[in-house]
């Protein structure tokens, strides 16, 4: 079978009179069946890129992060540390290839109303004249596991590719400090990167605000708060599969309940940690969908097939669309999630952050 790759447009969209859904699998056998599975048939479903870099993570040994404590939890190998492997296996050295990429950072701290958190400036070694515009990054983790350098990959890519200082941001986790900790460091950091663009060479008149996973749920949260505070709005929300709210029974969730390197359990062990109380997951900053999503800046959303978070990036979609956001939609077939950072190993993550860059770019006004 051919790969497959699904663009939505607004144009698209409302160009499209009737679309029929897939229904649930609401067959008793079927349903057993995928739950029967022990990866919901991941490695059968990935292409060959995507299945050295699971087959390394397997290697590495990690355990299922839904019986382990949340210290236990960061201390597990990640898909991170998977590509990086495959590399190594390759007789490639990941720093010779970092290095290559000509970016460089600078380890900074902002100020949040619980004290100091860190931060990663990225900006390309060959930067054009002038400032240059900026992307406030967010970085995933369920809230809960992660920090900037699990997720350098993303925010070092965009500054290659936009030609961009990105401002990598750290925040408090879960459940340490419970929601709303996280999204309200999210917006302090975005106000911060407004006051200091210029200090790193940025252009604060033209910013963008993207994520990945949890990432793209504070992303999103960020634009919203923007809005609502009049501050000023970013130009683009770049949301790689997105959380974007919390119900674990999408069709999503069921095709992939037992998938790798995230699952359904996974999900749900990171909403309860998060959260106080049933009551917090109604709120419309963990429940996207349920937000007021008018007037927000123009959003590029990524999803993976392989992935439980497949039908929050949809969904987020077509609540964008109908509230009025020029928005666009690429899922990408035989990867699953956390694809998006491993352009080293992994085709489909080159051809995706290309993708989202030339929007970057678009929305920057960057010439090609």
């Amino acid at each position: 079978m051919s790969k497959t790759l699904v663009l939505l447009t607004a144009a698209s969209l409302l160009a499209i009179s009737a679309v029929t859904l897939p229904a649930f699998a609401n067959d008793e056998k079927e349903q057993a069946s995928i739950a029967a599975s022990p990866d919901s048939g991941t490695m059968d479903r990935a292409d060959g890129d995507m299945k050295r870099v699971l087959q390394a993570l397997q290697d590495l040994g990690g355990k299922p992060i839904e019986t382990l404590t949340p210290t236990e939890a960061r201390q597990q190998p990640t898909p991170a540390d998977a590509v990086m492997k495959v590399l190594r296996d390759k007789g490639k050295d990941p720093q010779k290839l970092i290095d290559k990429m000509e970016v460089t950072t600078q380890n900074v701290s902002y100020p949040t109303a619980m004290g100091m958190q860190p931060a990663r400036v990225y900006a390309p070694e060959d930067r054009d004249d002038g400032p240059l515009p900026v992307i406030v990054y967010y970085h995933g983790g369920g809230f809960v596991i992660a920090d900037l350098s699990t997720y350098d990959a993303t925010p070092r890519a965009m500054a290659k590719l936009v030609n961009a200082v990105v401002v990598s941001v750290e925040y408090r986790h879960a459940p340490e400090n419970k929601f709303p900790a996280a999204h309200d460091d999210a917006v302090a950091a975005y106000k911060w990167v407004l006051t200091n663009a210029a200090t790193w060479g940025g252009d604060p008149t033209r910013i963008a605000v993207m994520g990945e996973s949890a990432g793209g749920s504070l992303a999103a949260n960020v634009a919203i708060a923007a809005r609502d505070q009049e501050l000023r709005l970013p130009l683009h929300m770049a949301l790689i599969y997105p959380v974007a709210g919390n119900d674990t029974n999408t069709r999503s969730y069921q095709d992939n309940i037992n998938a790798k390197p995230l699952n359904k359990a996974m999900m749900e062990w990171f909403f309860n940690q998060t959260v106080s109380s049933e009551e917090d997951k109604k709120d419309p900053r963990l429940n996207l969908l349920a937000a007021n999503l008018m007037h927000l800046p123009e959003a590029t959303i990524i999803t993976a097939d392989i992935d439980p978070l497949r039908s929050d990036g949809k969904n987020l979609y077509d609540a964008l669309i109908s509230a009025g956001v020029n928005s666009e939609y690429k899922n990408y077939e035989g990867v699953t999630h956390e694809f998006f950072g491993m352009a080293f190993v992994v085709s489909d993550a080159k051809a995706a952050q290309k993708f989202v860059a030339g929007q970057l770019k678009d929305a920057f006004r960057v010439k090609k």
